[in-house]
């Protein structure tokens, strides 16, 4: 089973991913401007969640990221102390999957005019998710930028907010996490997401809109899990689970990682192509279920199994490969750590990602 050019999404996967290598092809001719000299980039890392920048023996991470759509439904419910989980997970997790530890973050808020009390509760949601992270928010931009900002009408503010982070090479790293090292027969380790995480909200929203109209985010939610949700507006708001902590305990207690894929827009096998080099393939036969209420929105909103596996992370927000000897142990350090986490597989010597879900065999070239 392929993917399509053509989704419910309204914007096409395959073509932002080739503007995507466009502007990293613009990017990397500029690499030569920094060749010897301090902040050197790393030359062969293509494809990878970040980027790694030289200072002498020095070698740090950097990534660049937003939350998305999913700012619509903070707007929509008034609310905007979680958004800075989603925030930094976006950056930290990209940062970790490359062996990159997360030290520090700069922010930058566009918005139409100035709520002060709304700018509070963002940051007050980002000082407990850096606090989580174990990051130092060292850098920020507040812009009014008038009508070149839009959003919900209904909205105190309306605003981008993106962020870059910068992260330290693990010490028992020679070399960042890229996927090079890993081998057929080699585990898959999946950590669950308790939420959309920042990724699929373009889909997720025209699909709440078409079924309940302008005011969607009202809708009473009726999920399997609605007693932890009144509303579809609270169901799409829960916050980003950080993994970066976790992946980082991993690494100080010695365990083999081999390659580390955030699942962000894209999906799983969109992501988890990212870390399968050599050739290598993977069949992942026991992911986390979907959550309910992307069950839920596949049943309303008549959407295919392919489609919500190819936009949204459908329940696992990470993969890390290690060595069949020690996935029991990577499961027993991510579960000490506080997240859900389990074998989801093995790698293969051919090529392709196949997913054995409930709805089906789906296969991704």
């Amino acid at each position: 089973m392929s993917t399509s050019t053509e989704n419910p999404a309204g914007y096409s996967i395959e073509e932002g991913n080739a503007a995507s290598r466009n502007a990293y092809n613009w990017s990397k001719k500029t690499f030569q401007n920094r060749s010897g000299k301090p902040g050197e980039p790393a030359q062969d890392l293509d494809g990878g969640f970040s980027n790694e920048i030289r200072f002498g023996a020095e070698r740090l991470g950097i990534s660049s990221d937003g939350i998305g759509t999913k700012i619509e439904v903070a707007e929509r419910l008034n609310k905007y102390d979680t958004l800075g989980y989603d925030l930094i997970a976006m950056t930290a997790d990209d940062l970790i999957a490359a062996g990159f530890v997360p030290t520090n973050l700069s922010n930058i808020i566009d918005v139409n005019h100035l709520d002060y009390d709304v700018v509070d509760q963002m940051m007050r949601g980002l000082h407990d998710a850096a606090n989580f992270a174990q990051v130092a928010i060292t850098g920020g931009e507040i812009a009014e930028l008038g009508n070149r900002i839009g959003g919900w009408p209904g909205a105190k503010m309306n605003f981008n907010w993106c962020s870059t982070a910068i992260g330290v090479l693990h010490p028992s790293l020679a070399q960042p996490l890229s996927g090079k090292t890993a081998q057929a027969g080699h585990a898959v380790v999946a950590l669950r997401s308790p939420s959309f995480r920042s990724n699929g909200y373009s889909l997720a929203r025209k699909t709440l809109q078409k079924v309940f109209g302008d005011n969607w985010h009202e809708a009473p939610y009726d999920g399997s899990d609605a007693d932890q949700h009144a509303t579809w507006g609270e169901a799409m708001l829960a916050p980003s689970l950080i993994y970066s902590p976790g992946v980082a305990a991993l690494l100080d207690a010695g365990l083999p990682l081999h390659g580390v894929a955030h699942i962000t827009g894209g999906g799983v096998a969109d992501n988890f192509s990212r870390v399968l080099k050599n050739g290598l393939g993977a069949v992942l036969d026991t992911l986390f279920a979907p959550l309910p209420a992307m069950q839920r929105l596949c049943e309303i909103g008549d959407i295919s199994a392919e489609t919500a596996y190819l936009y949204w992370n459908m329940g696992t927000g990470m993969l890390v490969v290690t060595e069949e000897a020690s996935a029991a142990a990577v499961v027993a350090s991510l579960q000490a750590s506080g997240y859900d986490a389990q074998v989801a597989g093995r790698l293969t010597a051919e090529s392709g990602v196949t997913l054995r879900v409930a709805a089906g065999e789906l296969r991704y070239a």
